[in-house]
């Protein structure tokens, strides 16, 4: 954005907030949700961000330049879109589901001149993010939904090649398993996946006091970078992320009796498996690490001869 663009952004922000109640503090964000007709809906997950603090250090984990393409996931009254329009960037594109909040930020910040912003009024869960990227890679910061946070992660992990840097906002026990690792409590699936994909440089708590309406529990802010090298290929992607997820698919079960079961294979089998990627067969999932995971991806290929299938997907 240009000195320029910006001054008139600020101006233009300055006579609202003088002419409009403060329509655009943020700290009081039910007057202006009431203004654009908009109820916060449980069932969205829809929990908006009051404090400037937060969204500044939010933006700042973010490192952006002039020359990052940024978008931002559910940007809602724009407490975080404000504070990444105000930065010198490439472009910023803001995926906003309700149509009259999409209707508010598209005149707040895409009107004219005031910004090199656009704004897309859809689900991120139903947009191709490789149509939605012109310039890649990019950086995607959002405070999510806390309903669908786990499945928007996936859908970015899965378009992970055109992402420089991540700032995502999570329920603070969703957030735990994000982050986990080997022998945490919260350690899981959830957290394997995203070890394949990331590493979190950066975590904070934020209070529920900080959003309007309250949650009942604390949120967390991750930064995530793609991992420089792939632990995969393409084509043995699904084959990995199966075995993970038949590996935590009965937890108080033995890794040979989880995979048994969950893959319909009989026990010897899946114990010469076990044995070829030198995993104990009495062990629990959760005492494993990425690598082997890998390892036993790759042998129960060779086991099975061929792709592997989760019985009861």
């Amino acid at each position: 954005m240009t000195i320029a663009r910006k001054s008139h952004a600020r101006r233009k922000l300055a006579t609202a907030i003088s002419s409009g109640g403060g329509i655009e503090t943020p700290s009081r964000p039910a007057p202006a949700l009431a203004r654009a007709g908009v109820r916060p809906s449980k069932s969205r997950g829809q929990n908006f961000l009051t404090s400037g603090a937060v969204a500044d250090r939010i933006v700042a984990a973010a490192q952006l330049s002039e020359s990052d393409p940024v978008v931002e996931i559910g940007p809602g009254l724009g407490i975080l879109t404000e504070k990444i329009a105000a930065r010198p960037l490439r472009s910023l594109t803001l995926v906003e589901l309700d149509p009259r909040l999409a209707a508010r930020l598209r005149e707040r910040f895409a009107d004219g001149s005031d910004a090199n912003a656009r704004v897309i009024n859809a689900d991120f869960l139903a947009i191709d993010f490789a149509a939605l990227v012109a310039d890649s890679p990019v950086k995607v910061i959002g405070n999510l939904p806390f309903n669908v946070a786990a499945a928007i992660l996936r859908r970015l992990s899965d378009n992970a090649r055109m992402i420089s840097r991540m700032v995502l906002m999570f329920q603070r026990e969703v957030a735990a398993r994000i982050r986990a690792v080997p022998g945490d409590e919260a350690y899981g699936a959830l957290s394997v996946f995203n070890a394949l994909y990331w590493k979190i440089d950066l975590h904070f708590g934020v209070a529920a006091g900080s959003f309007h309406p309250r949650p009942k529990i604390d949120a967390e802010v991750l930064a995530f970078t793609p991992r420089a090298t792939s632990s995969f290929t393409a084509e043995n992607e699904r084959d990995v992320l199966e075995t993970v997820r038949a590996s935590f698919s009965a937890p108080r079960k033995t890794i040979r009796n989880a995979l048994s079961h969950c893959l319909g294979i009989d026990s010897p089998r899946i114990a010469r498996a076990l044995e070829r990627a030198a995993i104990d067969p009495g062990t629990r999932a959760e005492k494993l690490g990425v690598p082997d995971f890998l390892r036993l991806a790759h042998a129960l290929r060779v086991e099975l001869s061929g792709r592997i299938v989760i019985r009861d997907a």
